[in-house]
């Protein structure tokens, strides 16, 4: 049965979104080898929201320096939560700190594998799929993505 994650971290004030930008991007070669190799992962994506607009989405084009960003990053995984988030350091501890940078209380996070329990701790405060009301998740299906993967 997956689990929720919906990591909100606010970003600094002042900065510009196309840093944010360059950031996913320069990594997510990286971020999908390694949700592949986690193995756990059925669904993950990061996502730039900006709080200032209606809809929530970031106008890359006409943005300076911005004070209502949020780095978003949105998973359905198998397993607990500890664990998965230990995989992540293991294979993603250098894509969260180039994110890190940009985030409120970020500094004092990294490197992640230097600091993984305040790191879970982290995210757990702002993981807004374990804060009422949102800690519903429906799943058509109940296989791990490791049963999913073999009877392909």
């Amino acid at each position: 049965m997956a689990n929720p994650l919906c990591l909100m971290m606010p970003v600094l004030p002042g900065t510009n979104p196309t840093a944010i930008a360059a950031t996913l991007l320069e990594y997510q070669a990286k971020i999908n080898a390694a949700l592949t190799d986690i193995g756990t992962v059925h669904f993950a994506r990061f996502t730039l929201l900006d709080r200032s607009q209606p809809n929530l989405l970031p106008n890359l084009g006409s943005l300076g320096a911005s004070d209502t960003l949020i780095i978003g990053v949105i998973t359905e995984y198998d397993g607990s939560f500890n664990s998965y988030i230990e995989d992540f350091v293991a294979q993603l501890g250098e894509v969260f700190d180039a994110l890190l940078q940009f985030v409120v209380g970020g500094k004092a996070l990294m490197p992640v594998a230097n600091h993984v329990t305040a790191f879970e701790a982290f995210i757990t405060a702002n993981d807004a799929a374990q804060h009422l009301p949102n800690t519903g998740l429906y799943s058509a299906y109940p296989q791990t993505v490791q049963q999913i993967l073999a009877s392909v």
